[in-house]
């Protein structure tokens, strides 16, 4: 897995940095403590070290880029092998074919750990006029499903990778032309021809009749497409509307329907014969999990302790979990070692933060486990929502647990992915 070089935050209110220059170049080997690059800020001008050992196979900001906290600028890996910069990736079909010219769409970064995304479906074909504001394609990454934008008005000159296949952030993925293109090309990541539609076979035999085969629904002439990963492929609402209705989309993988699911599919997916209560249980508790590969927390409460006097790091966390809750105020029990401390948290500084009256019903119970051996829980709903913190390898794993009653599946949903976020860079969130 290669290192991620980060933009710092090298002060309390700084949002974007300026690269003033690099150190080392693509390609270039690099020790932990090397001088890696330069970044000034509104207040000073500072040296950056690399964090890891390796080869500096990817730079994705340049000297006078202006990039925002915490975006990657760059890969440290463990060989040379994977060198590549935005205008030659290494491995994509952009090296192995002419391509015409045009302005290039790239993978982007939708997340903070991201390395690849997979290309749940596009929603443009080559020679096809489009908009700026068009939706593109679909990109999906551990975290999250989205819809990109096609960022520029002309027509599609290329597309350089299939749904199903995954693409490495900056990775050029596609090329929108200003003028219609007399031969617009279509490949796979592998630079081999994009497949197509099967060609009509020759003329057979008379067979037997058959079992008439149901119709397939609409824009499902082209050949299924399938995620290299066993990744299930879908649209953003299809996934939130399969969320919200408690509904399984791998029973349509199952039943054979081709991907990737749209809204229409939704439908499909209700009309398939009923499994029994084992779907109306699974829509009566919601059950989810968040995985970070690494966490701010231990270091925010060694900050906060020292810096703010906030020493009671159960009274922080209540004041994270409260504040991805979503209200003005809320009461957090804390539950670890054997001991439940009942928070009650307002909107405001976490100064604010104070232990509840005994008795006090939770809004949201907090299980803490980092310290423990429990790496993963499934113990169901109860009377209030329940976060589980684990540790999980250097990261955290993150469980939520509720009833279908106390939390919507968005607000189940939002819930973690806040939390998720908080845990990660509370500072951040806290600027």
């Amino acid at each position: 897995m290669p290192h991620e070089v980060i933009m710092p935050a090298l002060g309390m209110a700084q949002d974007t940095g300026l690269i003033v220059a690099w150190h080392k170049s693509p390609g270039d080997e690099v020790a932990t403590g090397d001088v890696l690059f330069e970044v000034e800020t509104d207040k000073a001008t500072m040296e950056v070290e690399a964090q890891a050992d390796g080869f500096l196979t990817q730079v994705r900001a340049h000297a006078g880029d202006e990039v925002p906290v915490g975006d990657v600028i760059a890969l440290i890996g463990d060989t040379t092998e994977a060198v590549h910069t935005a205008e030659s990736p290494a491995g994509s079909a952009a090296a192995t074919a002419a391509l015409p010219d045009g302005n290039e769409v790239i993978m982007p970064a939708l997340g903070m750990a991201q390395d690849t995304g997979l290309i749940v479906a596009w929603h443009k074909a080559p020679g096809d006029a489009v908009a700026a504001d068009d939706i593109l394609f679909e990109v999906e990454t551990d975290k999250a499903t989205m819809e990109v934008e096609a960022g520029h008005d002309g027509y599609v000159a290329a597309l350089l990778a299939e749904a199903g296949e995954d693409a490495p952030v900056g990775d050029l993925i596609a090329i929108i032309s200003a003028a219609k293109p007399d031969a617009p090309v279509q490949l796979s990541r592998k630079g081999q021809p994009a497949a197509a539609a099967p060609a009509p076979a020759a003329e057979a035999p008379p067979q037997p009749a058959a079992d008439p085969v149901p119709e397939k629904p609409a824009g499902a002439a082209k050949p299924a497409a399938k995620s290299e990963t066993g990744r299930i492929l879908a649209s953003p609402k299809a996934r939130r509307l399969a969320l919200e209705q408690g509904l399984d989309l791998a029973r349509l993988v199952v039943a054979g329907h081709p991907q990737p699911y749209h809204v229409s599919d939704i439908e499909v997916l209700k009309s398939l014969p009923d499994e029994g209560a084992g779907t109306a249980q699974a829509a009566a508790a919601r059950h989810l999990v968040a995985d970070l590969p690494g966490e701010g927390f231990t270091a925010f409460a060694a900050w906060a302790a020292e810096t703010a006097g906030l020493k009671d790091a159960d009274a922080l966390l209540a004041g994270l979990a409260a504040a991805s809750l979503g209200r003005q105020r809320a009461a957090v029990a804390v539950e670890g070692f054997g001991e439940t401390r009942i928070y009650t948290v307002p909107a405001g500084p976490f100064g604010a933060i104070a232990e509840a009256e005994p008795g006090t019903p939770p809004d949201l119970r907090l299980r803490d486990l980092r310290f423990s051996r429990i790496t993963a829980v499934r113990l169901g709903a109860e009377d209030s929502p329940v976060l589980s913190v684990a540790a999980s390898g250097a990261g955290l794993r993150l469980t939520l647990e509720c009833a279908a009653h106390q939390l919507s599946a968005g607000e189940a949903v939002s819930l973690l992915s806040n939390f998720a976020g908080r845990m990660e860079q509370p500072l951040r969130h806290l600027l």
